[in-house]
């Protein structure tokens, strides 16, 4: 791929990296990232794979802008407020960088939508705040053997892993059933911190850009913990569960569930 000089320079902190140079800056241009939200996870993570140059990055989410949103959500402004989230951040993005395609999808994610949306995308990020969401993307993930980035915060704390289809545990080796409704607050009933999804939307940014280089470790198997009261990080092991419903040997659930709908049928 030849960029222009305008590129050349855009990139040059990236190029000058041995790890990544100009054939590494090319798969980033030629890859296409989805991802889900466009909210706390999703604005940061959006913002960074488009400063870096990914090709194509898609987003979907349903919401529009408020005010509340603005502690956290730096893709939006107040000039937004009342502008649907995906246009917002389009527009945020794209006066980033006009080299990258920005793909808004202004929906619900759904059982009945997610494998065409993500079909033609190489890595799937969840920035998901809501159980039934999170499942139905990693079922959806292990079906589409799609690499998905998960990332998840509340209060003053945040977790971040990396699924591999077919190589490591999915969500479902972690937490096999969705809690019980109400059994676990939303940031809207709990609060979080709003630089908590800056750490970790760059985090999760970065294992991205890591995917898409083939440089590093992963957090494959690994659910990485970031308490900002104690400033700690810590690793927990995931391993791999042979009995998992959806990426067991034996699997049960081979058809997508909407949990949203109370449809917790295994068959």
């Amino acid at each position: 791929m030849d960029f222009t000089e305008e590129q050349m320079m855009r990139y040059s902190r990236h190029i000058i990296l041995p790890e990544v140079g100009g054939k590494g800056q090319a798969k980033i241009a030629k890859a296409k990232v989805f991802i889900v939200g466009a909210g706390g996870l999703g604005c940061p993570v959006g913002y960074y794979l488009t400063a870096a140059g990914v090709g194509t990055i898609g987003i979907i989410d349903n919401d529009t802008v408020e005010l509340s949103n603005l502690q956290r959500q730096i893709a939006h402004n107040v000039n937004t407020i009342g502008m649907a989230k995906v246009e917002s951040a389009k527009k945020t993005f794209g006066a980033l960088n006009p080299d990258v395609n920005i793909v808004a999808i202004q929906d619900r994610i759904s059982k009945d939508n997610i494998m065409d949306l993500i079909k033609d995308y190489d890595i799937v990020v969840d920035g998901s705040d809501n159980f039934p969401t999170r499942y139905l993307i990693n079922d959806a993930c292990v079906m589409a053997g799609k690499p998905l980035v998960s990332g998840a915060i509340l209060r003053f704390e945040g977790q971040v892993t990396t699924m591999m289809p077919k190589d490591g545990p999915c969500y479902r080796c972690l937490f096999e059933e969705p809690p019980p409704a109400g059994l676990v607050p939303s940031c809207q009933e709990a609060g979080v911190l709003g630089v908590i999804t800056g750490i970790v939307g760059g985090l999760q940014a970065t294992e991205v850009l890591k995917l898409i280089l083939g440089k590093g470790d992963l957090l494959k198997g690994e659910l990485l913990i970031y308490d900002a009261l104690k400033t700690t990080f810590r690793k927990v092991k995931v391993p791999k569960n042979p009995a998992c419903p959806v990426c067991g040997e034996n699997p049960t659930i081979t058809e997508l569930i909407d949990y949203s709908s109370g449809d917790y049928c295994t068959t």
